[in-house]
């Protein structure tokens, strides 16, 4: 954790953020001296800003772990600063974080009434898109995608999937949809579910009707127990 460069969030869902206080909390007994930038959407009524986000769980007086809160209103003898930063609604992908190694892109995406991102990290020459949870809406995620060594989408729910989980995420024909119009390179399928574990034969068949490229599934021990 000393070492790390940024902070991107795709959404404030807690599957999605809950262990940034034990990332931050470890990284407290690092020897990091320069800030971390935390990059994530900007909120709404129902979700909190990032600033909001990092100041909720560090700040001080009312912050949850506020006896972390040198993290957020450093003195002279603290540690490093995080730095929140809101990432404005955008249609089109925006570079939003630069260093020498390398560069983060986002766009937003249609999670439900959620704020939520895409990112592209371009790093050591290769494009990695990450989706975050989306249901697949608008070109915004294409355009971030066009190209890309590896697209990291969500398979969070089946083909046939109706109601508020198809409203908040994409089935496998949109995400093959969206990786053939983008010409990704591979295909990730992250984020699965118990919903989508033991389908993947079919979510294969309907991925392959549309994207003829190398599709691997990650087993990223993110499968909750959601039918």
């Amino acid at each position: 954790m000393s070492q790390v460069d940024v902070f991107l969030f795709s959404h404030y869902h807690v599957d999605h953020s809950s262990d940034f206080p034990a990332l931050v909390f470890s990284s407290w007994f690092g020897d990091r001296k320069r800030p971390l930038p935390v990059f994530g959407p900007s909120g709404n009524e129902t979700m909190p800003s990032t600033t909001e986000f990092v100041r909720d769980l560090f700040g001080d007086p009312h912050g949850a772990w506020r006896y972390l809160s040198e993290m957020v209103e450093p003195n002279p003898e603290g540690t490093y600063e995080l730095q929140p930063h809101n990432v404005a609604s955008s249609a089109m992908p925006v570079l939003v974080f630069r260093n020498a190694d390398m560069a983060a892109s986002a766009v937003s995406v249609v999670h439900g009434p959620f704020p939520a991102l895409a990112w592209r990290v371009e790093i050591a020459g290769k494009r990695i898109v990450f989706s975050g949870d989306t249901n697949g809406e608008g070109q915004g995620l294409t355009q971030l995608a066009s190209g890309a060594d590896l697209f990291v989408a969500h398979n969070a729910v089946a083909e046939g999937a109706t109601g508020l989980e198809r409203r908040l995420h994409m089935p496998p024909s949109v995400i093959g949809t969206i990786a053939a119009n983008a010409r990704v390179k591979q295909l990730v399928l992250s984020h699965r579910m118990l919903r989508t574990l033991g389908k993947e034969e079919q979510t294969q068949t309907e991925i392959r009707r549309r994207f003829s490229g190398p599709i691997l599934f990650a087993n990223d021990l993110d499968c909750f127990p959601l039918k």
